[in-house]
């Protein structure tokens, strides 16, 4: 008699063997190539993450980048940088179209290398040698030089700050032609030649003067001093005479109250976030006028979709606030992060979400760097997520996982901040990705979508091979009571391999950029084609 065990019948659909194993050891699905670029690019940070090395994840860019055409590598870039929100990856992707397809790499350049930041991991990536090449090359060198001469003076002194490679560094390498006498003095000074003051641009030279007064003028008041003379003079505390040049240019200067006070009043959005504690510990939030202006500029709708932020920066800032920092501020944070997720669909019928809380879900999200690793776990993105689906579909169900389901009790009401603090909060434990599906089934119950956010390393429900994971056979089975059911997979971490196959129900996209909520809507609420993910890259416009 046969086999029972060996032959023992699935319902459902015919599901596929997996044919390979991942990082944690257990059976799993190998990607495609186009696949398993998409992933790399999207949620690798190359750093050390805790299954793959920084090394790794760029052999694994350029080896898979030889498996794709350079289109879909030049759309991939396009998507990563405008709709991921990443920085590394794409500059890597261009860099490999430079040398691969110049004609292309002219087409998306501007497209992607879009800030002086992304120019100088453009050329820090070139100059390594890691795709092939030690120079730039001239096609790159007469990119980079239209990008100085499209920018204005004012933005060429700001892109100045950064180093390793610097602007300045930059200019020596590409030596671009100055179209004036202002743009050859600034230029001059920035590589720290003889220049002509006289044709200085303004706004370099007020720095100039400025630097000049901090550096031989004399001390400013302590900072108890000048909060008490602000009380007393009770005159506005932002300074009128600080110019308005990258806040880099100025904090390295003796200068004071007052002129904290203007930095905080002109700072973009993103240095706003990051330096809430810097300000508070120069005493700016003493003013009214200063917490009143730093919480609706946090809050400002328009700059936080123009500063592409990542719904867990906010909650990073939220987490790394000091207790002294006043609630208007923090209230304010929350408030942006309820605008950074506006993008989570509001899905008809009964939602499910699985946020991944096992241990390998504690280490930092862009990955192990020293001395400056984020302080924001996958963990807290998947319970970021969780919580932003849940305040979208009040009724969802919440079945955070290590070995097996936690029990967990959230009020859909709460914010998105307070939930996730609760769901980023559980332990730690092993990876058993079938476990919110096996108790599904237990009960019975009939979900029209259920979106797991984990880094996708299943091992404890690792079986027979041949008989595919056990999330593809506990999916098949809820499937037998909702056949419309759909699946998605948020995997936020790099790699290879997948715990479900993609199909028409089933999804898998990679990141963490409010882009896949984006995304998730489109294959929720309306008919979708195989493979839904590489198809939306795969639309994206080429100039």
């Amino acid at each position: 008699m046969a086999n029972k065990t060996l032959f023992q019948t699935v319902r459902g659909a015919l599901i596929p063997a997996a044919g390979t194993e991942n990082k944690a050891g257990g059976v799993a699905y190998k990607r495609s190539s186009k696949q398993a670029l998409a992933h790399y690019v999207a949620t690798g940070c190359l750093n050390q993450s805790f299954y793959a090395s920084a090394d790794e994840q760029l052999d694994k860019i350029i080896s898979l980048c030889k498996d794709v055409e350079s289109g879909y590598i030049a759309r991939l870039a396009i998507y990563a940088r405008n709709s991921s929100y990443m920085k590394d990856t794409p500059a890597l992707l261009c860099a490999v179209l430079s040398l691969r397809d110049s004609q292309l790499f002219d087409r998306v350049a501007f497209k992607v290398l879009d800030s002086a930041k992304m120019i100088r991991t453009f050329v820090q990536i070139m100059r390594s040698g890691a795709v092939g090449r030690k120079s730039l090359g001239s096609r790159p060198k007469r990119f980079i030089q239209e990008w100085l001469f499209n920018l204005s003076d004012d933005q060429l002194f700001r892109a100045s700050v950064g180093q390793s490679p610097s602007i300045a560094d930059i200019i020596k390498m590409v030596h671009p032609r100055p179209r004036d006498a202002n743009r050859a003095a600034l230029y001059a000074y920035l590589i720290g030649r003889d220049y002509d003051a006289e044709s200085l641009p303004a706004l370099a030279a007020e720095y100039e003067t400025f630097k000049e007064r901090a550096l031989n003028g004399p001390n400013p008041p302590s900072l108890k001093k000048a909060i008490r003379m602000y009380r007393k003079s009770k005159d506005s505390v932002v300074s009128k005479h600080v110019p308005d040049v990258p806040f880099q240019l100025l904090t390295a200067l003796p200068i004071g109250f007052q002129e904290w006070a203007a930095i905080a009043s002109n700072a973009p959005w993103h240095m706003t976030r990051m330096n809430l504690n810097t300000f508070q510990r120069h005493g700016l939030f003493e003013s009214s006028e200063i917490v009143d202006l730093i919480a609706e500029r946090l809050r400002n709708a328009k700059l936080i979709r123009r500063s592409r932020v990542f719904p867990y920066q906010l909650l990073a800032a939220f987490k790394n606030a000091e207790s002294s920092i006043p609630r208007k501020i923090k209230n304010a944070l929350q408030d942006a992060l309820e605008i950074a997720v506006e993008n989570v669909p509001s899905v008809s019928g009964k939602v499910v979400i699985c946020p991944d809380s096992s241990g390998s879900m504690h280490s930092p999200v862009t990955g192990y760097r020293k001395g400056s690793s984020s302080a924001v776990k996958c963990v807290d993105v998947a319970a970021l997520v969780a919580a932003a689906f849940l305040r979208k579909n009040q009724d969802a169900q919440v079945l955070p996982f290590m070995e097996k389901v936690i029990d967990v009790d959230l009020n859909a009401r709460d914010s998105v901040m307070t939930n996730a603090k609760i769901l980023s909060n559980l332990g730690y434990g092993g990876t058993n990705c079938s476990a919110p599906l096996v108790q599904l089934n237990q009960r019975g119950e009939t979900p029209d979508l259920v979106v797991f956010v984990s880094d996708n390393e299943s091992w404890v429900d690792s079986g027979n091979a041949r008989q595919g994971t056990a999330v593809m056979r506990e999916w098949e089975k809820l499937k037998t009571r909702n056949p419309s059911a759909k699946l998605v997979c948020i995997d936020i971490q790099p790699g290879e391999t997948q715990q479900a196959t993609t199909r028409r129900d089933i999804l898998n996209i990679g990141g963490f950029s409010d882009s896949v909520f984006s995304t998730i809507a489109d294959f929720a609420n309306n008919p979708i084609d195989r493979d839904h993910w590489i198809k939306v890259i795969e639309a994206v416009e080429i100039p």
